[in-house]
């Protein structure tokens, strides 16, 4: 069966090859894309495929959205980026419906997308470059990237150069302060599951000026209710990628331990998970907005 979809997605490919603008393509060039791989690629992609929410959001964000052919789910930010063509989830692509796009250029991310799709696309001579951004600053590397390939370097560079200003900016801030705080983030119910050190939201609660609980080298790790207690968390953030979950029902049973600091100063926080979980320079406002819930005081100050 596997074999048979495979020759049934060649023949398509050759199809559409023979009978469309994608057998004259225009003239390449060779990349290397954020894996070492050499990607040789169209000099101006037109018909782009993204494979992952984040890619779709920094396309927009570089003007180039007149390009996008087709996205994967939960590509919503943009609002308008949920009326573009499927082509299924960021680990379930579609190979039939890419395809069916007549890509020019596939962008896709290390993290999640099935190499195994890559490769088949790379064989029916579409290319893909996979980028892979693990901090913020090779997220910021990411959008001059993906910049360059569509043509669109000017933009990304604007994008960058404004997100390290705002970086700068909040990292100036805190360091006024000796304090940092003790920052639980949840991001699951049941279990308990906050993030390690190698996270985006590790990283940001560290240059918001927060100490996190959770830090260690498990990305996710789990912990029962009595860990998370004796940690004794003076700010508690929950993320709202506790899908179908009521955030007032999980407040409430962390009320239940009326010592805890972070509910004595009533400090246990709903936070906006798309914010903090893709790659994409939105990451600056999530930065500044744990910087404002992690100290408040050093905002008091502009608010006088």
């Amino acid at each position: 069966m596997k074999q048979r979809y495979q020759i049934w997605a060649v023949f398509f490919f050759v199809i559409i090859c023979l009978f469309s603008p994608l057998g004259s393509r225009s003239a390449a060039r060779e990349v290397t894309d954020e894996l070492g791989r050499q990607v040789t690629l169209p000099d101006d992609p037109e018909r782009v495929v993204s494979f992952a929410p984040s890619i779709t959001e920094i396309i927009y964000a570089l003007g180039r959205e007149c390009r996008l052919k087709g996205v994967t789910e939960f590509s919503d930010v943009p609002p308008e980026a949920a009326r573009l063509p499927r082509v299924g989830s960021y680990v379930r692509l579609d190979l039939e419906r890419i395809v069916a796009l007549r890509p020019d250029l596939c962008i896709a991310t290390k993290d999640g997308n099935p190499i195994e799709i890559v490769n088949r696309l790379e064989a029916l001579k579409i290319p893909v470059y996979v980028v892979n951004p693990r901090n913020l600053d090779s997220v910021m590397e990411t959008i001059l990237k993906i910049g360059e390939i569509l043509n669109a370097a000017r933009r990304a560079s604007i994008i960058v150069d404004k997100m390290r200003s705002r970086l700068n900016a909040v990292t100036t801030l805190v360091a006024d302060s000796s304090h940092r705080p003790r920052t639980f983030f949840q991001i699951g119910v049941s279990p308990i599951v906050s993030v390690g050190t190698q996270t985006f939201i590790h990283e940001l609660i560290v240059l918001a000026g927060g100490k996190n609980l959770a830090q260690g080298p498990l990305p996710y790790p789990r912990f029962s209710r009595e860990q998370v207690l004796s940690l004794s968390p003076e700010l508690f953030l929950i993320t709202s990628m506790a899908r179908g979950a009521n955030f007032e029902d999980i407040k409430r049973e962390w009320t239940r331990w009326p010592d805890l600091p972070a509910v004595r100063d009533d400090r246990i926080l709903l936070v906006d998970s798309n914010l903090f979980d893709r790659p994409t320079p939105r990451l600056i406002d999530a930065l500044e907005l744990l910087a404002r819930l992690i100290h408040p005081e050093l905002f008091e100050k502009d608010s006088e």
